[in-house]
């Protein structure tokens, strides 16, 4: 597994959602380090999963935005994380109702076998400088493919493509 992440500037758009007069051009819309910031300010990421019977499963959970990625953790034995490693999709979003970030993508699990000691130490500084805490391993890196962001609904709401990975 390569856990060198290169993270390169997603396209910002306009969602579709008819009807909600939402903006056609993207003047006005957000800058990717809006949503950067309120990723790495934020306590708790809720992760939205789903279970093996097609059920959605949502939990809050600790993370750190570490080299322009999401990871978060928790044991194996949770069912997020069973849901996960049967089913990589996932949706990762901030709390707030009006300062909204969301994340659509998939997610890889890092162990001590499959990642360089240098970054899961970079993921353990970041959880100790947030939680008091080392974290420890495992933990899953998000690998977003299209991100909302919004702050004043519908004006400048706004929708991050990213590269195929």
């Amino acid at each position: 597994m390569n856990d060198q992440h290169h993270v390169t500037t997603p396209t910002a758009s306009r969602p579709h959602i008819p009807g909600y007069g939402i903006p056609t051009t993207v003047e006005g819309t957000l800058p990717w380090s809006h949503a950067e910031e309120q990723l790495k300010a934020a306590r708790n990421y809720w992760v939205s999963s789903t279970r093996p019977d097609g059920r959605p499963h949502a939990r809050p959970v600790w993370g750190v935005y570490v080299n322009g990625t999401v990871y978060f953790g928790g044991s194996p034995e949770v069912r997020w994380a069973r849901n996960l490693a049967k089913n990589p999709a996932v949706v990762v979003h901030l709390e707030s109702g009006d300062q909204v970030v969301i994340l659509e993508g998939t997610v890889e699990k890092h162990t001590e076998e499959n990642t360089s000691a240098e970054l899961l130490t970079q993921i353990d500084d970041a959880y100790e400088a947030k939680y008091d805490m080392r974290h420890g391993t495992p933990v899953w890196q998000l690998k977003p493919h299209v991100a909302f962001a919004w702050t004043r609904f519908p004006d400048d709401t706004t929708r991050w493509k990213f590269e195929s990975r």
